[in-house]
């Protein structure tokens, strides 16, 4: 029998403990499952494919400080990021000629054909982790989850 939690819960409190449990663990079954799926089809991480598409957004590339801040991780993760992509030759450094201490990083020609291979997987991926719910309620939890994240500027 489903309980009405509204009816039970005042408001805030162990409500609020509830909904944040409940979103906390919808993310980390999906992102075990994308995690597991991604080692085993590309032998890569989760953090590697959020670097491969932030540099894809970025054709031109990207500083490494800004690719930090939006990937909301240190500097030395995404230098270590870096260093393992380029070695791979998926990405390239490219050096400021009037500064060497500033550089940008892009994919190259193979991380790009690489990261639309596993872009695509990763899509597949969710599709079928989301399927169940219907295409309304997706929709729904979309705005709703949208209003929520309003109220954290700059986030």
């Amino acid at each position: 029998m489903k309980s009405n939690v509204s009816a039970i819960l005042p408001e805030g409190g162990p409500r609020d403990v509830k909904l944040w449990l409940r979103l906390l663990s919808c993310v980390n079954i999906i992102e075990t499952e994308l995690r597991q799926r991604m080692r085993e089809q590309f032998g890569s991480t989760l953090p590697r494919f959020d670097m491969l598409a932030q540099l894809d957004r970025f054709p031109d590339g990207i500083k490494m400080g800004e690719l930090s801040r939006l990937m909301l991780v240190t500097g030395g993760n995404i230098t270590g990021l870096a260093d393992s992509l380029e070695k791979e030759g998926m990405a390239v450094r490219v050096y400021d000629p009037n500064d060497r201490r500033s550089c940008r990083i892009k994919l190259t020609a193979s991380g790009k054909q690489q990261f639309d291979l596993m872009a695509a997987a990763h899509q597949g991926w969710l599709n079928e982790l989301m399927a169940a719910l219907p295409v309304k309620e997706k929709d729904q939890l979309y705005t709703l989850l949208g209003n929520f994240k309003s109220q954290f500027p700059g986030m």
